[in-house]
């Protein structure tokens, strides 16, 4: 069994670093004056925005009254790898959110997203990321065009190896919307089609037929870990790009549902197939994606 990521040894830390301050019953406030730090600095590493180095740990440990050599030998180990986070390299283009967001979705079981105006990172083709990053950043240099693709394809890579379920549901407007002209977007939906026929990979179109649906409000993305002692982490995405992350089980759970019913209203078989047809007849303006494949279930 391969060692657990940057990301889930961060996230576990932070959990034994909150329980161990809790059962010492000191404030936040109370620790930072003990450690002499800013209020700031244990605050961010209590939501795994940061990692904490081995020396900070040691004495942080200490404060919390524990001495069991096993357990601090085991956050310690915790602190060292949680410091090698994934997508570093990137920090001058993306917020600490979003690096935050790659990092877990690199070390996910189970990926399920729902978009509604784009196709998502993951799987789009270069020439399709190229385009969208155009779209909202008109002034971007080619070098960051270049260096944004590169963290698309990497996810890709990510997400198709076959080491986890991937599961999309994308709104008819995605696979509609000519992005970069109709050779690029013909390029787009054969390389879903392509995806799609991967195991452990499902991608389903959500049609304009149905209606208002509970996807309305904006895209979501929820990831599962094998282990139990990770809850699943839920991302809504704003419009600057950025994500409001929790690891709340009430609300993971909401959207978990949410996620199941538009799955239900979603077309459920022979999408591969559905995408290669949209491949074919870009530019032809079909009025209503059902009669593409009438005997796909579209209900």
């Amino acid at each position: 069994m391969s060692a657990p990521s940057a990301a889930l040894q961060r996230l576990r830390l932070r959990t034994e670093l909150r329980k161990a301050r809790t059962a010492a019953e000191l404030t936040q406030r109370q620790v930072a004056a003990t450690m002499e730090w800013s209020p700031s600095k244990l605050i961010r590493i209590e939501a795994g925005e940061v990692g904490i180095s081995v020396n900070d740990l040691r004495p942080l440990l200490e404060a919390y009254g524990i001495r069991d050599r096993r357990r601090i030998e085991s956050l310690l180990d915790l602190a060292r790898g949680s410091r090698k986070m994934p997508y570093t390299e990137y920090r001058d283009l993306y917020s600490k959110e979003f690096l935050n967001f790659l990092a877990l979705e690199a070390s996910t079981s189970i990926v399920r997203a729902f978009n509604s105006l784009q196709v998502p990172g993951p799987l789009q083709t270069e020439e399709y990321g190229r385009a969208i990053i155009r779209s909202y950043d008109k002034g971007a240099a080619d070098d960051v065009i270049e260096r944004a693709v590169e963290v698309r394809l990497s996810r890709q890579e990510t997400l198709t190896s076959g080491e986890r379920e991937v599961f999309y549901i994308l709104d008819e407007s995605v696979v509609r919307r000519q992005v970069g002209g109709p050779g690029v977007m013909k390029a787009q939906l054969e390389r879903l089609a392509e995806i799609a026929a991967l195991p452990k990979v499902s991608i389903q179109i959500l049609p304009f037929s149905v209606g208002a649906h509970p996807g309305i409000q904006g895209p979501f993305t929820l990831f599962e870990f094998e282990s139990d002692e990770m809850p699943d982490s839920l991302y809504l995405e704003n419009p600057r790009g950025d994500s409001y992350s929790t690891n709340a089980p009430e609300e993971s759970g909401l959207y978990l549902e949410r996620f199941w019913e538009l799955e239900d209203l979603a077309i459920k078989e022979r999408n591969v197939e559905l995408f290669r047809t949209l491949a074919a007849r870009v530019g032809e303006g079909v009025d209503n994606l059902d009669r593409l494949l009438p005997a796909a279930d579209a209900a």
